[in-house]
């Protein structure tokens, strides 16, 4: 369900639209200036929990889906980053790469179709080489 303008303004969750693009722009400025500490660890774990639960019920709920990570390829995020993120969420569950696995899926969308060997970006760029260049 899309709402328009008029009702996000008026709904009681449109703070979280609001409050995403700084979210991501204090992430970026914390973990470039190697600061990341000055956010509690279980800020991250609610804000990673209830961003999980919103796109699975946004994915599931809508029958659709969306590019779950911010920018394009890995503008804001490295292959590093990302795999050392899902390992943890596996590990925290108790689940394994078998049980990734079952559940894996290739998305349907047409941007994930195209050749990625073409991508000016390698994987082997390290996140801290990847971040300094992108700014």
């Amino acid at each position: 369900m899309f709402l328009s303008e008029n009702d996000l303004k008026n709904d009681q969750f449109s703070w979280i639209d609001e409050v995403a693009p700084e979210l991501m722009k204090a992430s970026r400025e914390l973990v470039l200036n190697n600061e990341a500490s000055r956010v509690s660890d279980q800020a991250v774990a609610q804000m990673m929990t209830a961003a999980i639960r919103l796109y699975v019920a946004k994915s599931d709920g809508e029958e659709r889906t969306f590019k779950p990570i911010a920018g394009e390829r890995d503008s804001e995020l490295c292959p590093t980053e990302l795999l050392s993120a899902v390992s943890e969420l596996l590990r925290a569950l108790h689940l394994g790469p078998m049980e990734l696995a079952l559940w894996f899926r290739r998305r349907p969308d047409a941007d994930l179709t195209e050749d990625w060997s073409k991508s000016e970006l390698s994987n082997e760029i390290s996140c801290s080489t990847h971040r300094s260049s992108a700014d």
